[in-house]
Formats: structure tokens, C-alpha cells, sequence
């Protein structure tokens, strides 16, 4: 693709754009993000000391309920999930029926060209900011907090604002499949803190949907850097940017992988132990949280 081709881009035909989306300039977002992104290293500090501080200030004191203010929060995290999944998949399905897979992983258009994506991959950038929330509830409910779940919110975070100051092009198919993977698990966390019972395999689902979200990373990294070695100078990912991300992809993808072998195909799970797990949303909600 030639730069003409380039510049021609065209966008989806949204049925309706709000003016805040009209309005989006992308290249404020960009600035700000340049300027302010290594920050997100103090609030990964702070999110670590508050967490480990909190679990020891719990270690003494009985647990809290909070199934009222946890509902409200996935059932939040759900809507945004899924109002941003909508806003930004028709542009991925539009570039790869006009312009192709190359285009998709090498081309920021989403950000650059079309001010409907670019808001609400804005919005996924900023974000995972307030995601580190969902922590809250794990340490103040006295539940178990795992590896995964505190070293993907850290990991997603840096990722997301270093991503957005290089305009990464790559990052529209992450932006999509993370948006729909926690459309589907957030609803889930919903329903279970309001005490519904949705089936079982919904738990398996999920898992699944997230071990094929970190497979597709890695597969995308992967022929991200085939073109670069190529020769397509065009395709807008750093090499920097693509060696964190691919270590990133495969990490969560080993440690999705052993989670599901554990929870689904070991065979020394009691009963105790399940009906433990299922009993409420949160120690999923710490297990199968995943980018």
C-alpha cells in the first residue's frame, strides 16, 4: 500500500456518531500521552503497595460483603466493554474487507482516521487506570489473589498508554478482542454477584475465549515482525513495542493455559473446593481476568 492508498482511508458507516466522538482529536490524546505515559510506572507502584499493604491491614479483620458495590462495578465494566467493543470492531471488520490484513497490523488508521475508534481506543487506554480497581475487592473480601491477576493489571497497563504514544497499529486487534473478551466476563462477574447461577461451562468459556485472545496476540506479533523483516518500512510498530508485547501475549497465554489445565482437566479437585470456587464471582474474577 502506497502512501496515496494511505491517505485515502475510508470508515465504517456508523448509523449515528455522538459529538464527543465527532469531536475527538487524536493528536491532543497523542501529546498528553507522550508527555505523561512513564507515570503509569508510579501508579503500578502505588497499586502495589496499596494491594499488599491492604492484604496485611486484612490479614486481622473480618472480611467485607461488598457483593452490592460489586455488582455495580462489573456491571459497569460490562456496559463499557460492550459499548466499546461496538464502536470499535465495525472499523477492524471494515479494514480487513477494504484494505486487508496487512493494513490491520501496519496502518494506525483506527486512531488517525476515524474519530469513532479512535475515542473509544482512547477510552480503553485510560481505562485500565480505573481497572486497577477490581483489586479492591479481592483484598477487602479476603480472597485469594494470585500472580496472574495482579501481574496482568500492571503489565496491561504500561502496555496500553506506551502503545497509544507510538499510535501502535497492531493495537486495533487488541483493542477489539480485549474489549469482547471482558464484554462476556464482566456480564459473567455481574450475574454471579447479584447471586444468579449462570452454567458452569460459562466459566470454561471464558477461559477459552482467553487463551484464543492470547494465541491471536502472539500470531499477530508474530506477523507483525514477518512483514518488518520484509521489507514494509510502512508498518507502524516499533520493535521495541512488538518484543514487549509478544512476551506480554505468550506469558498470559502460559499462565492461562496452566489455570485452565487446573481448573478443567486436573482430577484432584474435591467438591469442597469447587463449590468454593463457584460459591461467588471474585475468585474467578481474580483467575480469569486477562487483556
Amino acid at each position: 500500500m502506497n502512501k496515496m492508498d494511505y491517505m485515502e482511508v475510508t470508515v465504517p458507516n456508523y448509523s449515528y456518531v455522538f459529538n464527543f466522538e465527532e469531536t475527538f482529536k487524536h493528536l491532543d490524546t497523542r501529546m498528553w500521552m507522550m508527555k505523561n505515559w512513564t507515570n503509569g510506572f508510579y501508579y503500578c507502584g502505588i497499586y502495589m503497595i496499596l494491594v499488599f499493604g491492604g492484604q496485611h491491614y486484612m490479614s486481622t479483620r473480618p472480611k467485607f460483603e461488598l457483593r452490592g458495590l460489586l455488582s455495580l462495578w462489573s456491571t459497569l465494566l460490562a456496559t463499557f466493554s460492550i459499548i466499546g467493543f461496538t464502536r470499535t470492531a465495525p472499523e477492524l471488520i471494515h479494514v480487513l474487507r477494504h484494505y486487508g490484513f496487512y493494513h490491520s497490523i501496519c496502518i494506525p488508521s483506527f486512531i488517525e482516521h476515524d474519530c469513532v475508534s479512535g475515542f473509544w481506543s482512547w477510552m480503553f487506554v485510560l481505562s485500565k487506570l480505573p481497572e486497577l480497581g477490581d483489586t479492591i475487592f479481592i483484598v477487602l473480601r479476603k480472597q485469594p489473589l494470585i500472580f496472574l491477576h495482579w501481574y496482568h493489571h500492571i503489565t496491561v497497563l504500561l502496555y496500553s498508554w506506551f502503545s497509544y504514544s507510538e499510535y501502535t497499529a497492531s493495537a486495533r486487534w487488541f483493542i477489539v478482542m480485549n474489549y469482547f473478551v471482558h464484554s462476556v466476563m464482566y456480564s459473567y462477574y455481574a450475574l454471579k454477584a447479584m447471586r444468579y447461577k449462570p452454567p458452569k461451562w460459562i466459566s470454561m468459556l471464558i477461559t477459552t475465549l482467553q487463551l484464543v485472545q492470547m494465541v491471536s496476540g502472539c500470531i499477530i506479533n508474530i506477523t507483525t515482525y514477518q512483514y518488518m523483516e520484509s521489507g514494509h518500512i510502512d508498518c507502524h510498530v516499533s520493535r521495541v513495542n512488538l518484543k514487549f508485547s509478544l512476551a506480554m501475549y505468550f506469558s498470559y497465554f502460559v499462565l492461562f493455559a496452566k489455570f485452565f489445565h487446573k481448573s478443567y482437566l486436573g482430577r484432584k479437585h474435591s467438591n469442597k473446593v469447587e463449590k468454593k470456587n463457584y460459591a461467588n464471582g471474585s475468585v474467578e474474577y481474580e483467575k480469569l481476568k486477562a487483556n
